[in-house]
């Protein structure tokens, strides 16, 4: 693949990155199905992905008549790149012996071993034989739902098909390595103006975010709408305080630092709320949650924007669905998609049913909706969250920094890329962004490092 990458570098034509053979085998972090146990008896906190993410050589798989090779320059963690890691809440090698039985080419993905990894930019290096819009040389972001759009379903809405699966988590071959292999309706034109590590940073939390907020499947933001957003610095919030902000809207944002509380200001967010400091408790104890404490902190985000939220941005599940419900306006919209504190979530129903409040759920978004989302990043609208980098070698290093929430926005990885800053094929746009707008997660992460180093 090392020709690959420096054909791409200095430049090679599409027709001659064709000509170049496709190797047997390429670099790829992985888990192994042999290590499923390894985590056995610990808690969560405590399963470590540097110790189950492996950097292994393993085969090319072959190409279906849908499907693209692509070399890839950079890739970023996902949670469900280290709930993958550690083995929970399953194995995931279990999706692809549900995958591996569908169809002879679902087969290729039943392996001892998964390649993970969920987000990706890069270059297309050769398409099947029923690809029609991308070809060889095509510079490219990933979004990672996989479908097969013979199912009637996904021809409403995509995410609604009944065999719609994440990429690189409920499929094999993901984009935490030097080659991927993808369906050509995962392909996005990469924005011209960022680089590969900025540019692989965003299909996935940013279309999510998109759904969640913009998209008539979501809540269907409109100019106005007040919009409580927790984990404001992190993943999906940094995107979705960018989409209130854009949309008219006025955000709120939760975070648990004075530092990301500086990020959230520098990124236009005027009303923020450190949960830390104001040491909001929730649950009094394991089983039992505090009516008292929704109410104090409802009465502080009507102080800081007057009056409650239209929208909540819910995506911690447990530990915060009880207030997220309370908080919401009268007629107000909780929209989730994830539960990283905890799925099993409780609520006082007495506050939705007789509020008229709505609980509406979300996963990732379909090819029209991470399209759009795509092309905001493109304009310059939408800027990356990217906070740090790590090559190849060290994604069990980044996918334990996205584990334990020591850092902010997005964690990238350079895979075929041989160092940062590269990628940029419009520097005269990047100008008119903005440097600083660009990298404005990366500096504060930069600055969070130095004032720790003190």
């Amino acid at each position: 693949m090392r020709a690959f990458a420096e054909a791409i570098e200095s430049g090679a034509s599409g027709e001659d990155l064709a000509d170049l053979k496709i190797p047997e085998s390429y670099r790829a972090a992985l888990v192994r199905r042999e290590d499923v146990g390894m985590f056995e008896g610990l808690a969560s906190w405590d399963k470590d992905p540097r110790k189950s993410i492996k950097i292994e050589e393993v085969a090319v798989p072959e190409l279906a008549p849908d499907e693209a090779y692509v070399a890839v320059m950079a890739g970023a963690i996902n949670f469900n790149t280290v709930w993958t890691s550690i083995f929970e809440p399953l194995p995931t090698f279990g999706f692809l012996d549900r995958l591996g039985k569908e169809s002879k080419w679902g087969a290729r993905h039943a392996l001892d071993y998964h390649v993970v990894g969920s987000d990706a930019s890069g270059v297309v290096l050769q398409v099947g034989s029923a690809v029609r819009s991308w070809k060889p040389g095509d510079r490219v972001v990933i979004h990672c739902n996989y479908l097969d759009d013979q199912d009637p379903g996904a021809h409403d809405d995509a995410m609604k098909a009944a065999n719609q699966r994440i990429w690189g988590f409920e499929s094999n071959f993901g984009g935490l390595a030097d080659l991927t292999l993808v369906k050509a309706n995962q392909l996005m034109p990469k924005p011209a103006h960022l680089t590969w590590e900025e540019a692989a940073c965003n299909a996935l939390c940013n279309s999510t975010s998109y759904r969640m907020l913009v998209s008539h499947n979501g809540a269907n933001m409109k100019q106005g709408d007040v919009v409580l957003i927790w984990g404001a610095t992190g993943g999906l919030g940094g995107y979705a305080v960018q989409y209130v902000l854009n949309g008219g809207g006025t955000p709120v944002g939760v975070v648990s630092s004075a530092d990301k509380v500086k990020l959230l200001e520098d990124l236009g967010c005027e009303a923020v709320i450190d949960r830390r400091a104001g040491n909001y408790r929730f649950w009094s104890d394991e089983n039992t949650q505090d009516e008292s404490e929704w109410r104090r902190f409802g009465k502080d985000i009507r102080a800081l924007v007057g009056e409650d939220p239209d929208i909540v941005f819910e995506h911690p599940g447990r530990q915060t669905m009880g207030a997220s419900v309370f908080v919401a306006k009268r007629g107000g919209t909780v929209v989730t998609c994830a539960a990283s504190s905890g799925y099993m979530i409780e609520y006082d129903n007495r506050h939705l049913w007789m509020k008229l409040k709505s609980i509406k759920s979300s996963h990732f978004a379909n090819y029209r909706e991470a399209w759009d989302a795509n092309k905001l990043i493109s304009q310059g609208r939408i800027q990356p969250i990217l906070s740090a980098v790590h090559p190849l070698e060290e994604t069990g290093e980044a996918a334990y920094q996205v584990h334990h929430n020591l850092h902010e926005g997005k964690i990238g990885v350079l895979c075929l890329a041989p160092r940062e800053g590269l990628g940029i094929t419009d520097p005269e746009f990047r100008e008119k962004v903005g440097e600083d707008r660009i990298t404005l997660f990366r500096r504060h992460a930069a600055q969070a490092g130095v004032q720790s180093a003190k």
